[in-house]
């Protein structure tokens, strides 16, 4: 199996991350997939950013969901010329025209509580524009993961993150576990814990795997030898390349 790529936060190394910028970018490469967040605004509005407030990658303060969808379209991202906060419907109108799959991570608010009503809201925007069989919908948080498997809306399995606290407390026979006990068929591992063994452990349960943070060339080549579905990077060019190179010694 060849892997496919996601552009995570549509190329964070390379561009700033989740912005127009590094979308319509993004979207001009032969990558499969474009990655980026959805919180949100305080008038219920889906806005694409990774935080759940607004100072590291704004020149904003405070929780996002503070912040109207008005408001955060007047925020300024940090390292853009100008630019601010998009909103769901904005990046997946420029994703739309182009054959890359939306891949959207669910977050949680800057309590750590899950929004509200953001699943049937994000479904509502795919389905106008036709992305349902198209889109990934990913998140750290297994209740909504599961939310979004049980939905049925969605052609392709909704997958859950698993965070490095949790492979530790759970390891491989305890996440493919509580995966099929909530009904979700795909997992995404953090690189450093992704190998062989864990690959087996789960795909023997039947579940599909990906992982994340596959940066640096040695890591990006590793990923790429173990064969996982999909993983997301924040340098799709050199994935890419490095991808190709396999392909071409094959």
């Amino acid at each position: 199996m060849t892997p496919q790529i996601a552009a995570h936060r549509g190329g964070a190394i390379l561009w700033t991350e989740n912005s127009r910028n590094a979308f319509r970018r993004a979207a001009a490469l032969p990558v499969e997939q474009v990655e980026f967040d959805v919180h949100l605004s305080a008038d219920d509005v889906v806005m694409v950013l990774h935080d759940a407030t607004l100072e590291r990658t704004t020149e904003g303060q405070g929780p996002l969901r503070a912040q109207t969808a008005a408001a955060l379209t007047a925020i300024r991202l940090k390292g853009t010329d100008g630019e601010t906060v998009p909103t769901l419907e904005e990046i997946l109108d420029l994703l739309a025209p182009t054959p890359l799959a939306p891949r959207i991570e669910l977050k949680r608010d800057a309590e750590g509580r899950a929004y509200p009503g953001l699943l049937p809201r994000v479904t509502a925007a795919l389905a106008a524009r036709g992305l349902l069989e198209r889109v990934v919908i990913t998140s750290f948080d297994l209740a909504q993961a599961a939310a979004a498997s049980a939905s049925g809306r969605f052609a392709r399995p909704s997958i859950w993150l698993i965070s490095l606290t949790c492979w530790k407390d759970l390891g491989a026979a305890g996440v493919a576990g509580a995966a099929r006990s909530a009904g979700v068929t795909a997992v995404g591992l953090h690189q450093s814990v992704c190998d062989a063994e864990s690959l087996a452990v789960l795909r023997g349960q039947g579940l599909g795997v990906g992982a994340w943070a596959v940066n640096g060339p040695s890591t990006i080549r590793r990923i790429l030898a173990l064969g996982v579905e999909v993983f997301t990077t924040d340098d799709p060019v050199t994935a890419l390349e490095a991808r190709h190179a396999l392909q071409e010694s094959a």
